[in-house]
């Protein structure tokens, strides 16, 4: 887990990097669970005989399901202010899935604070810059720029 930092601390962390994260690992399970809930089930992700005749040899996770894992990744290596009563995800500007990532592959995500502004007492929006990589890949599977809103207890 990230440690804490003070309000200012936070505030003024424009320009600083976090990360690499811990490895995580995205099996058929995870990939099938996210076809279920989203209600996509294109070959690509679910059926691995259909996949293999692909140009990935194999079934590829969602983009948007490396997307999602971001809620469980950036708070690895992102620290957050003091006092945080909750954190809403506000938007992306400029997402690019780069690669796809393969099914038991493993991903991990670097962060870069590209802007951090008070828009009024206790509610701080943040923009990063989110680069998801993949184990033994020299691109990455994604690279967003994610606004969060964190709201802090008064």
């Amino acid at each position: 887990m990230p440690k804490t930092i003070s309000k200012e601390e936070f505030l003024n962390s424009v320009g600083t990097e976090y990360g690499p994260g811990e490895w995580f690992k995205v099996d058929q399970d995870r990939i099938d669970l996210f076809a279920k809930a989203t209600d996509d089930y294109q070959f690509i992700h679910v059926d691995p005989e259909k996949a293999k005749e692909t140009p990935f040899g194999t079934t590829i996770a969602h983009g948007f399901l490396s997307l999602s894992l971001l809620a469980a990744l950036v708070p690895q290596v992102q620290p957050k202010p003091e006092n945080v009563k909750m954190g809403i995800n506000y938007g992306l500007d400029k997402l690019r899935f780069l690669q796809p990532v393969k099914v038991g592959s493993e991903i991990r995500v670097r962060v870069k604070m590209l802007s951090v502004d008070e828009k009024r007492p206790g509610q701080i929006l943040a923009k990063t810059e989110v680069t998801v990589e993949i184990k033994g890949e020299e691109k990455p599977a994604l690279i967003a720029e994610w606004l969060g809103m964190t709201f802090l207890n008064d």
